[in-house]
């Protein structure tokens, strides 16, 4: 299809599509290196997913070397090799700390800034994107302008922007409602890019039955979780999480669902110990003791010492002991079932919730398809990518902010040093190149 020019293109080297961590540091990242940067955001400001992570703190990056980096990196990982390497967590931190956020380190290597506010690291970029003069438009991209095989710039709401080079950081679709709506993909697509279907990672988890929805809103800590994948231990972790009306959510099983990436194909299930610091012949003693305190009370009424109230209820229909028997009926057997459950409570994993509540999408722009070494896309010359519309994502910890703020950095420097051998913009049609 061709179409006119409005006109009234307004020019700029580099548009950034995306107001996001990775977009704003592709615009820093292109400006520092001489470029004149339009960063395109339809949000009122910039950053908004940014500053509602890690509960308002932004844990920004994680202090490790590379090989721990891509350890927690498990789809495409060696893709963000030379990211890493041209900008490292030691680089990040060293970037914010020249720009008066000083940061620390907590458990785990994770960074926070000192002051525990994400607005801090908006602030402190927006800031500097001002000093740079990078110009930010309230506006979408709606299109790609290509004419001949050659990128033009951008179509926008409000008129064609000219430009020889694209960086396109849109984020995935996790958190519509910060702006996450797959207009990367779109564009992506535009130039020919095949799209991995993207799907929610770090995100809660269904349940199969009802104790997850008879103890809802009920947060656990300092319990134990593994998973298995078809009868397999994968993953195990030490924690905190809730039971929600359609099953488990926290900070734990965040982390875990990063690891359950065949639904579908293959089975999963989480065992819950409910009581990691007591082995079993400690845990049968402290039954012992807390049902030899209570002989003659029924046996709902003799788990208060033991479980929360909330999950009572439930935990006691699990063991099949009728919740008003006797506690000095109870068999040896029956204590034996009790213990067992205390230290592998199941739960049958169904599926995801929708990726419109995962925290990052996985799934994205296909990597075989992008340059590693400048983000370029190896089908059109002059078009970028940054951030969480790439198909790489990582576990919790500070790693997806990393991979958003290397892969913007070295975006926005290759874009910057880019020279353009196409058609300047200018002339009467533009190809809108809609193949994929």
């Amino acid at each position: 299809m061709n179409t006119a020019y409005s006109g009234t293109a307004m020019r700029a080297d580099i548009i950034v599509v995306g107001g996001g961590p990775a977009g704003m540091m592709a615009a820093v990242a292109g400006a520092e290196n001489g470029g004149t940067v339009c960063l395109l955001e339809p949000n009122e400001r910039l950053g908004k997913k940014l500053n509602i992570t890690g509960k308002g703190r932004c844990n920004l990056t994680n202090l490790c070397d590379l090989d721990t980096f891509l350890q927690n990196v498990p789809r495409n990982g060696k893709f963000l090799y030379s990211a890493w390497n041209q900008f490292d967590s030691g680089s990040l931190m060293a970037f914010f700390e020249a720009l008066g956020v000083p940061l620390k380190v907590e458990r785990g290597n994770r960074v926070f800034p000192v002051s525990d506010r994400a607005f801090d690291i908006s602030g402190a970029l927006e800031k500097r994107l001002r000093q740079l003069g990078v110009q930010v438009i309230r506006d979408r991209a709606q299109a790609l302008l290509i004419r001949d095989g050659s990128l033009q710039g951008v179509s926008t709401g409000g008129g064609d922007r000219a430009a020889a080079r694209v960086i396109v950081a849109a984020g995935g679709v996790s958190y519509p409602l910060t702006g996450s709506t797959g207009d990367g993909y779109r564009l992506a697509e535009q130039a020919g890019h095949k799209i991995v279907e993207p799907r929610g990672s770090l995100v809660p988890l269904c349940a199969a039955g009802t104790l997850c929805a008879q103890a809802q809103g009920l947060s656990l800590r300092n319990v134990a979780l593994r998973v298995y994948e078809n009868g397999k231990k994968i993953y195990q972790d030490f924690g905190e999480m809730l039971f929600t009306h359609f099953g488990v959510s926290g900070p734990m099983i965040l982390s875990a669902s990063a690891h359950m990436r065949h639904f579908g194909k293959k089975s999963y299930r989480l065992e819950i110990d409910l009581k990691p610091a007591l082995d079993e012949p400690a845990l049968d003693k402290r039954l012992i003791s807390d049902f030899g305190k209570h002989p003659n009370s029924d046996f709902v009424n003799a788990l208060d010492e033991l479980l929360p109230r909330k999950l009572i209820g439930p935990f006691a229909e699990l063991t099949g002991i009728p919740p008003r028997e006797k506690v000095h009926d109870l068999t040896r057997e029956q204590r034996r079932r009790v213990l067992t459950l205390l230290k592998v409570l199941p739960l049958e994993i169904t599926g995801p919730r929708p990726v419109t509540e995962a925290i990052v999408t996985s799934g994205g722009v296909a990597v075989k398809e992008i340059n590693p070494s400048t983000m370029e896309s190896k089908l059109l010359p002059g078009l970028f990518f940054a951030g969480e519309v790439l198909d790489v994502d990582a576990y919790t910890g500070g790693f997806n902010l990393q991979i958003a703020w290397c892969t913007g950095h070295l975006a926005g420097q290759a874009a910057a040093r880019f020279e353009h051998t196409g058609c300047p913009l200018g002339g009467t049609t533009v190809e809108r190149n809609s193949h994929g």
